[in-house]
């Protein structure tokens, strides 16, 4: 497979995106669960953490509890409205590493026809 440092970086950016998107989704999932805190990754410092070690290891993700949000009677604290934008957020986040890792194949691509 081709393996390049940028192609390394959006892959796991990729990772860390689908990752956040299983929380975004759990934590709608769980708005009628009592006492359901929500969950969500700091997407920088996740970031930071797995495009900091040189080889590729398993994405191990972490992830936190939400503070600061408001809570209802059954002490849940999921925000439909906060999860749809983080949701959008993220989709597109996903989109646009998609779209980079493409251009990165089209690159190699031309370079390789390019020299024939």
């Amino acid at each position: 497979m081709i393996d390049t440092p940028m192609m390394r970086v959006l892959g796991r950016f990729l990772d860390v995106n689908s990752f956040r998107h299983t929380l975004i989704v759990s934590n709608m999932a769980n708005i009628d669960t009592p006492g359901y805190r929500t969950r969500d990754v700091n997407f920088a410092a996740e970031l930071r953490r797995v495009t900091g070690v040189a080889e590729y290891a398993a994405f191990t993700p972490s992830s936190v509890q939400v503070q600061g949000l408001l809570e209802r009677p059954d002490r849940n604290n999921v925000s439909l409205e906060r999860e749809g934008l983080l949701l959008a957020e993220t989709q597109l986040r996903y989109r646009i590493g998609i779209e980079l890792l493409r251009s990165e194949f089209r690159k190699l691509s031309v370079a390789i026809n390019e020299g024939k």
